[in-house]
């Protein structure tokens, strides 16, 4: 997902750009409102403060809410009340005040596009390769159409890699998801459920690491013996 980060002040835009780096986002950074809305790379999503050097951040919001729907989410250290709800009347999705976590910020992101784009949940079971299907309404795993015995945090771990078969997952996107994003204990946990899920699985899907990263699911080709 790419988002459009719009910050003057350098330590606050660094901090924030690395943190969405690292749970797998695209970010494209500007420091003046008059960038912002001259940004012709298409985004998913606006970080916008509202103490530009050019310009006041609210009329930057008001002009992107009248080119089109984007999720804007307001970063600043305007803290009144007054502010927070000028800046949700004049169109923004939400209101982050300053100091904040860069936990925090994926948190709302996440919130505020789950609105902006709720998923469909599909009717029935999906089948990834020829082996293997999963049923996301009934929680359950098949393979080779018999039901596979998965506990509660494996399905979700495997709900989650089959959004997106073949994208790089991070630890810390997947930790996020599946755990929740206060999780503060050892990813430890982590390879211990993609261990499990290889050895129910075998064959079926591959879940490649990738050092230093995170995971992907492969699901296994058609044919291959």
């Amino acid at each position: 997902m790419r988002v459009l980060l719009v910050e003057d002040d350098e330590p606050v835009a660094e901090s924030l750009r690395r943190g969405l780096l690292r749970y797998g986002f695209t970010v494209e950074w500007v420091t003046t409102g008059t960038a912002a809305l001259a940004a012709t790379t298409p985004y998913d999503l606006v970080l916008l403060d509202l103490g530009l050097p050019d310009t006041d951040g609210l009329d930057v919001c008001r002009a992107l809410r009248r080119r089109g729907d984007v999720p804007i989410i307001v970063i600043s250290a305007r803290s009144d009340e007054t502010d927070r709800v000028v800046g949700l009347e004049i169109g923004a999705d939400d209101y982050v005040s300053k100091p904040f976590g860069v936990r925090e910020v994926i948190a709302r992101i996440r919130a505020v596009m789950r609105r902006a784009r709720p998923a469909e949940q599909p009717s029935g079971p999906q089948r990834y390769g020829a082996r293997l299907s999963v049923d996301r309404k009934a929680a359950r795993v098949w393979l080779d159409g018999a039901q596979v015995p998965l506990t509660p945090k494996e399905y979700d771990l495997l709900a989650f890699l089959t959004e997106e078969p073949g994208a790089l997952m991070s630890r810390e996107q997947i930790m996020e998801a599946v755990w929740d994003a206060n999780w503060f204990g050892p990813t430890k946990t982590l390879d211990v459920h993609v261990a499990a899920l290889r050895r129910k699985l075998a064959g079926a899907v591959t879940v490649e690491a990738v050092r230093g990263v995170g995971f992907r699911l492969l699901v296994e080709p058609v044919g291959r013996p």
